[in-house]
């Protein structure tokens, strides 16, 4: 029986094509928006999530905080408090450390043979390419035996490589670093720019101890590059490195730090919680469409009843009932709803990967999000098919058949 009443509302549908797609179009519109921004949406959550991810594994970073100077302030990073021997308390008394680096750098030109560049050396631990997910393509890092000696060794990323070795190989080439001669033992594999347009591969790696001592001439360093035991630990791992480093530096209580720990862990959830509230957003108002579809399904619904006034008369008068009438017209509105959000699906998938590739914005398809609005558009259509197909089943056959 089910399968007869849904072939008539088939047919009844087929007979009016343009009416049946002109019907449809609202819902098409909208489930086509919706998938569109959720899948841009959800797309540029993960590239958030992966350039933080990049940058390293449960990441803290302390940094030097700024100084008063003749009441004058300066800005972060302008303290002198923060050492290599905060970095060793650290790694020995805060148990949800699992590994720390310190940092120092400094803005210095390059030279080799004829080629030059400008760039900022940094000084690092052996630790850094594990902390900071750096692998080497060519070569090696340096060792700890480098860091203690301080020794003129560097390890470049790719756009060094090849603005001072282009077409070389840069293993065991020597360069000038200001007045002094370093040799190149490693090149670190591309990453390419950040999120924030910064070219991660024009890098420059020494030992601290070099930096400190041969570049700088500094007993101090600028930053702590930490890596906690677990992302669920990082906010305990926050919390006891500032109490260990304000204990250290002997700062009263209400005195404020001369330092700052970031933690990269609350920056991701914080871009993506923008993302996502943007996402639902974008997605509620292409939602109204779907709203409007809707009322068009009903309009055109009611519509059809009006035209088929004597056709349902007939069917009554040779004993079709009531929930048989109302059945056709429901699975009618149905399927106006079903195939419209089909449809709106291959839209919405076809919009995203258009705007994906014409602007170059990331994307991820959403299973769910093309399964609930295939869902909702049926419901979309039985809710606004209803009150039609009620009033359809309610005619009295005999007015029906009158019905001119």
């Amino acid at each position: 029986m089910i399968a007869a009443i849904f072939k008539m509302a088939i047919r009844a549908l087929a007979r009016n094509k343009a009416r049946s797609a002109l019907t449809m179009l609202g819902i098409i519109i909208g489930v086509a928006s919706v998938i569109a921004m959720v899948s841009l949406g959800q797309g540029a959550q993960k590239l958030v999530q992966d350039q933080i991810s990049s940058m390293g594994t449960n990441l803290l970073i302390v940094q030097a905080g700024s100084q008063r100077s003749g009441g004058m302030r300066g800005g972060a990073g302008t303290s002198t408090t923060l050492s290599v021997d905060d970095l060793t308390a650290i790694l020995r008394d805060v148990p949800s450390i699992a590994a720390g680096t310190p940092s120092i750098s400094a803005g210095v030109p390059l030279v080799a043979a004829n080629q030059n560049w400008t760039t900022r050396a940094e000084g690092v631990d052996v630790g850094y390419p594990s902390i900071r997910v750096r692998a080497i393509s060519q070569g090696q890092f340096f060792t700890d035996a480098d860091v203690r000696s301080a020794a003129r060794v560097a390890v470049i990323g790719t756009t060094v490589s090849n603005a001072l070795f282009p077409g070389q190989d840069p293993i065991g080439q020597t360069m000038r670093v200001r007045n002094l001669t370093f040799r190149v033992i490693g090149v670190l594999q591309s990453k390419g720019q950040s999120q924030m347009g910064q070219d991660q591969d024009d890098t420059l790696l020494m030992p601290y101890t070099t930096v400190m001592k041969k570049l700088l001439a500094t007993n101090y360093i600028s930053s702590i590059q930490l890596s906690a035991v677990s992302q669920e630990l990082t906010a305990d791992a926050v919390r006891d490195v500032t109490a260990l480093l304000r204990a250290r530096h002997n700062l009263r209580a209400g005195q404020e730090d001369d330092f700052a720990v970031r933690n990269l862990s609350d920056v991701a959830e914080t871009a993506a919680e923008t993302s996502k509230v943007m996402t639902m957003l974008l997605s509620g108002i292409a939602a109204v469409s779907l709203l409007v579809g809707g009322i068009g399904i009903m309009n055109i619904m009611l519509v059809s009843v009006t035209e088929r006034t004597r056709e349902i008369g007939i069917r009554m008068a040779v004993g079709a009932r009531a929930k048989q009438v109302q059945a056709q017209f429901l699975i009618e509105s149905l399927v106006l709803g079903l195939l419209g959000g089909l449809t709106g699906i291959v839209v919405g998938i076809a919009t995203a990967y258009g705007l994906s590739y014409a602007f170059g914005w990331a994307q991820s398809l959403s299973p769910t999000a093309m399964f609930g609005s295939a869902i909702f558009s049926m419901l979309i259509g039985i809710f606004f098919g209803y009150y039609p197909a009620q009033k359809a089943a309610a005619l009295d056959p005999i007015e029906a058949l009158r019905f001119e």
